[in-house]
């Protein structure tokens, strides 16, 4: 999915953040917030992450556009303890009320020890890895998961009743890049997927143990952030607002050291660079490790932007009337 393709172009960042405002401007986003979602999503792109980077602004624009989500959202905390927030996120995208979530537990589990927010009434937070990324940044350990409305029935596979899944975790390290896993539980098992059967005869217990991690997603993002297992008990103002996040911050040094637990990440990180890789693959990595790479090369070489990825940028341009620079 996050590969780089044989065909794809160099483009750089600056110049991808410039076209993807412009889009969401166009759609009726107002400036800053436009910019803020550019930069998002180019550093997902700047990572590798293409699913969730500067191709999105395609979905997103259109949904604006025909304000099934909010283009200029209201985000506000509902609720806030020393340790806990609410955010709503006021029908927009899911982007603004998780990255206010994710600041606004920083100095919370600094004080505390452990913080969490929740995020609800808004579209798509993007990667998960995002936020995880911003706690992280702080010397805090992160778990980031989102959950969406479901519409199940008794005819459906029970895989349905796992959504979307998304989860990431994030552990710094100090010398070496932090340790960061960003994945989608579910996916490879989609009923569109080619390839369910065949990982169920081989492996059954990784797809249970996948099935079983998008549960708990659903549960903790979903339901926990405020919604409601059936869509008819939803009042939401913008119809996209289905979706919602939970974000969990750890403050290391309420069990030791910080800079002790660092020692210890920069050594794992260095003695498993050394092992064996998988088969197939030339380097053997930790997560997190490949992506920082990316980041730090592209941000200098410009990003692979492969032909279906510009395809998508050029018939958005097209729609919204700006114009295509690559």
């Amino acid at each position: 999915m996050n590969n780089v393709h044989e065909d794809a172009i160099k483009v750089q960042a600056e110049q991808m953040k410039r076209f993807v405002s412009a889009v969401a401007q166009k759609s009726g986003m107002p400036e800053a917030k436009a910019e803020f979602l550019a930069h998002l999503l180019v550093e997902n792109d700047l990572r590798g992450v293409f699913s969730h980077g500067t191709q999105q602004i395609a979905a997103y624009a259109r949904l604006m556009r025909d304000r099934v989500i909010n283009p200029d959202p209201h985000v506000y905390a509902t609720a806030e303890t020393p340790t806990t927030v609410i955010i709503d996120g006021d029908g927009g995208l899911g982007y603004f009320p998780a990255y206010q979530g994710a600041e606004a537990i920083i100095e919370k589990a600094r004080t505390h020890g452990l913080a969490a927010a929740v995020t609800r009434n808004h579209g798509h937070i993007g990667a998960a890895g995002i936020y995880a990324r911003l706690l992280v940044e702080n010397d805090l350990i992160a778990y980031v998961t989102s959950g969406t409305q479901l519409n199940l029935s008794p005819e459906q596979s029970i895989m349905r009743a796992a959504g979307g899944s998304p989860m990431s975790f994030a552990v710094p390290s100090g010398q070496e890049s932090p340790m960061i896993l960003d994945f989608g539980t579910m996916h490879d098992l989609y009923a569109s997927d080619p390839h369910v059967s065949e990982l169920f005869d081989l492996a059954p217990g990784l797809v249970f143990r996948s099935m079983g991690l998008g549960f708990m997603c659903q549960a903790l993002g979903g339901f926990l952030a405020g919604i409601t297992l059936d869509k008819n008990d939803a009042a939401r103002t913008f119809k996209g607002g289905y979706q919602g996040s939970l974000i969990i911050a750890l403050d290391i040094n309420r069990f030791l050291p910080l800079d002790d637990f660092k020692k210890q990440m920069d050594n794992y990180m260095k003695i498993t660079s050394q092992m064996k890789p998988m088969p197939g693959y030339d380097k053997a990595t930790l997560p997190g490790v490949l992506e920082a790479t990316r980041e730090k090369d592209w941000r200098i070489s410009g990003i692979p932007v492969a032909t279906s990825h510009m395809a998508i940028l050029a018939k958005v341009a097209d729609e919204f009337a700006v114009p295509f620079p690559f």
